[in-house]
Order: structure tokens, then C-alpha cells, then sequence
């Protein structure tokens, strides 16, 4: 494998995700340094220090190096993911998206404006209207209820008492806490805790949701449950969210891109499939050994093209020609533009008369199960140990790019235990 360095990595102008494509970013982070210290941190960019390491640099002018030269885009409705070891920096990384913490150089750009630039009062604004925070440590109110501290900042930002107790039950009832509206904090569990904490932030209607390491502190079991509900509930709400984790599976559970740091650096920026399949060295390849490749890889990465495909303004014998050169026991049908229209088996093509004139797509089986070419394997596997024939997997436009076979799924499985 190539290896690549972190200018080439780290780069995601060219991705092709469904979030990416049509959308210009919601955040763009252009070359953000953070330097800790009292002897003037920002000696730090100098030509003579820029390329020393970390530990270099500490030692020579007491300083730490916490971020280092980072740069990035978050597209809207994106779940972007920023894991690494402790002390890679990506902490720090989210405060300096909210401004907790000052960025020692370099750009912050959200919705076209560099929050880096703004004054406290716009700051403070920024962050009322545009951008919630949820922590790991749940950061609740014990004074108050579970619907008090959810209302909480609609009241800081002046709402009405009943507009603030509507948003707040709804808010509750997307987290899935409904009935405990009255509760106090001491009588919930990490994990419902953490979903109030959720509920805050949503409560606000921030377009950009950052997420510091939310569930750390949860047992394993509530912490496998939360990541699950956090992905399903972004699939309801569409929200640009930033999270921050040390944890492989939980990236690639919640993640529409992660981006890998160590020492302060992004090494690498790429989709769950790009990020296990395609590790740019070493220190990545080690974090993804744990990652079973069937959550992360997608059908359309294993699709083949079937071997008789025809279109539906063919006609019989043309089918009946390819099938008779092939052992092929199922075809696929077509419109001209290439969407999914059926599929056909062979021993239903066996016993059509020959003196039948009907359009060949009236033969085909049109109920059949197609799958999306972004399903990962894991989900595509029930599908196909349920089928007698190839699945058929289709794009974004019902396009069928191709056949996803229990043999090729099987070869992914067999790579884990082999490689």
C-alpha cells in the first residue's frame, strides 16, 4: 500500500459523499494553531519552529504545541467525526470551534463569517443561536427537573414560559423521555443523563451540534445503546454535528467522515470504508484492527456487474439467446437509463411459450429485494442469506450498479481472519 503524506490525506475537496456533493460547508477550518504558554506562543510560527515536532518544541521554548496547523470542512447535515488518542488535541480542537478556547492563529469560518474575528457580544451570540455543546460529564442543573434544565437555554435566550415548556416535551420525547419530565438528576441513570443533555442542546434549534466525548463515561452496554440512538436520531434531524471520541467503533457507528488525529495534526480525513480499508500508515492501520469490515464497508464497494443484463425494450429471444450461452441462472432488467426494473430466473424463463408476445418486462420480478448501494454488509447479509439469488444493488437514483453475492461477502469475512 502507498503511503501518503498529511497534506495529501488530510485534503476532502474531492469526496463523494451524498453531504459533500451539492452543499457548500457549514464549517471550514483554515490553518488553526493552539499553542499553550506564557513565552509568547505565537514564536511558534516561525519559519524555524514550524517544522519541529512537538517535542522540540516543548523543549526549546516551553511551549505545547496542542493543535498544529489544521485544516477541514464540515459540510450541513454532516456527522463529522474527530478521534485520537488523549493529547492529540482534539479537545481542544472543539472548544476552539465554540471559542471556550482561543485559537493562537488561524480561521474558524462559519456560515461564510470567522468567529475568530468576532467581538464577545457576537461571540455570545454566535453561541445562542447557532452552535450547542453536549459534555461528557452531562453538565446538568441538580436544582432543577429534567424539563427545567432541557428549557434552560430557550430561558436564557428569553422564550416564553409555555413556548419553553412545548420545545422542551418535544425535546424529550426525540430523546426518548417522555413521563420523566419531573425527575430530578439524581434519580436518572448515565445514560438518561446524557439524552437530557442532548435535549438541551436541540432545545436551542442550533444549527451545529458539538459533541465532546458524550458518552466516555457510560457502561459499555448504555454506551453501545446511545451511539445506535444518536445515529438514528440524526437521521431525523439532519443537524451538522462535530463529535469528539477516542473510540474506533463508536466513530464508525455515528460517523459520516472521520478525521484521525495525532499530536495536534489531522493525518488522515476519509468516510468509515476509506478510513479501515485504506489506512494511510501505521498508527492508523492500529486503530482500525478492532473494526470488523462489514460495519464499515458498503454494498457498492463489493457489487459486481450481473452476467446478462437486458433491457426492457428487448425481446424474449434475446433473452432466451443470452441465457442459452450462459449458466448464469438469473438475469437483470433495465430501463435505457439504467433503473432497476426486475429480475428473472431461469426457471421461469424455462417455462414461458415461445409464441408469447408480451413486453419482457412483464416476465420479470419486479417485487424483488434491491439494496442500497451504501448499505453497509452487516445490514446487507440478512438480505442475502434470505435470497436464492444475487441482490441486486441499486444507487441513490435506483440506478442497479451491479449484484452483491454471499461469496463476495464471504471474502471480506474470510480478510479479517487471514490478514
Amino acid at each position: 500500500m502507498r503511503e501518503q503524506n498529511s497534506m495529501d490525506t488530510a485534503r476532502d475537496d474531492d469526496l463523494n459523499t451524498d453531504i459533500v456533493q451539492n452543499e457548500d460547508p457549514k464549517i471550514v477550518v483554515n490553518s488553526l494553531w493552539k499553542v499553550f504558554g506564557q513565552n509568547n506562543p505565537s514564536q511558534v510560527l516561525e519559519d524555524s519552529y514550524r517544522d519541529k515536532t512537538r517535542e522540540e518544541i516543548q523543549q526549546e521554548l516551553g511551549l505545547v504545541v496542542a493543535l498544529r496547523n489544521t485544516s477541514f470542512k464540515v459540510y450541513p447535515g454532516e456527522t463529522f467525526v474527530v478521534m485520537g488518542l488523549s493529547g492529540s488535541g482534539k479537545s481542544t480542537l472543539v472548544r476552539c470551534l465554540i471559542r471556550l478556547i482561543e485559537a493562537t492563529s488561524g480561521e474558524v469560518i462559519v456560515d461564510g463569517e470567522d468567529i475568530t474575528t468576532f467581538n464577545t457580544d457576537e461571540i455570545l451570540q454566535f453561541r445562542r443561536s447557532k452552535m450547542s455543546m453536549v459534555f461528557q460529564n452531562f453538565g446538568l442543573l441538580p436544582h432543577k427537573n429534567v424539563l427545567e434544565n432541557v428549557a434552560y437555554g430557550l430561558e436564557i435566550k428569553g422564550v416564553g414560559k409555555e413556548r419553553r415548556k412545548a420545545v422542551a416535551l418535544e425535546m424529550l420525547e426525540r430523546v426518548g423521555l417522555t413521563g420523566w419530565e419531573h425527575s430530578r438528576q439524581r434519580e436518572l441513570s448515565g445514560g438518561m443523563k446524557q439524552r437530557v443533555g442532548i435535549a438541551r442542546a436541540l432545545a436551542v434549534e442550533p444549527s451545529i451540534l458539538l459533541m465532546d466525548e458524550p458518552f466516555s463515561g457510560l457502561d459499555p452496554l448504555i454506551r453501545r445503546q446511545m451511539r445506535l440512538e444518536l445515529a438514528e436520531l440524526q437521521r431525523q434531524i439532519h443537524k451538522t454535528i462535530v463529535f469528539i471520541t477516542h473510540d474506533l467503533d463508536e466513530a464508525v457507528t455515528v460517523g459520516d467522515r472521520i478525521a484521525i488525529m495525532r499530536d495536534g495534526e489531522i493525518i488522515q480525513i476519509g468516510t468509515p470504508q476509506e478510513i479501515v480499508t485504506r489506512p494511510v500508515d501505521d498508527f492508523v492501520r492500529e486503530f482500525t484492527l478492532g473494526v470488523q469490515k462489514t460495519k464499515v464497508i458498503q454494498a457498492g464497494t463489493i457489487a459486481r456487474k450481473p452476467e446478462i443484463v437486458v433491457k426492457d425494450s428487448d425481446t424474449l429471444e434475446t433473452l432466451r439467446s443470452s441465457m442459452a450461452v450462459s449458466d448464469s441462472a438469473y438475469a437483470i432488467c433495465v430501463e435505457e437509463n439504467g433503473l432497476f426494473k426486475g429480475l428473472i430466473r431461469r426457471e421461469t424463463l424455462d417455462v414461458i411459450k415461445r409464441s408469447e408476445k408480451k413486453p419482457l418486462y412483464k416476465y420479470f420480478d419486479q417485487s424483488v429485494e434491491v439494496i442500497s448501494s451504501d448499505t453497509i454488509l452487516e445490514d446487507l447479509l440478512p438480505t442475502l442469506i434470505e435470497s436464492d439469488h444475487p441482490v441486486p444493488v441499486i444507487d441513490k437514483e435506483n440506478r442497479c450498479i451491479g449484484v452483491a453475492t454471499r461469496r463476495d461477502v464471504l471474502r471480506v469475512i474470510a480478510s479479517e481472519v487471514y490478514d
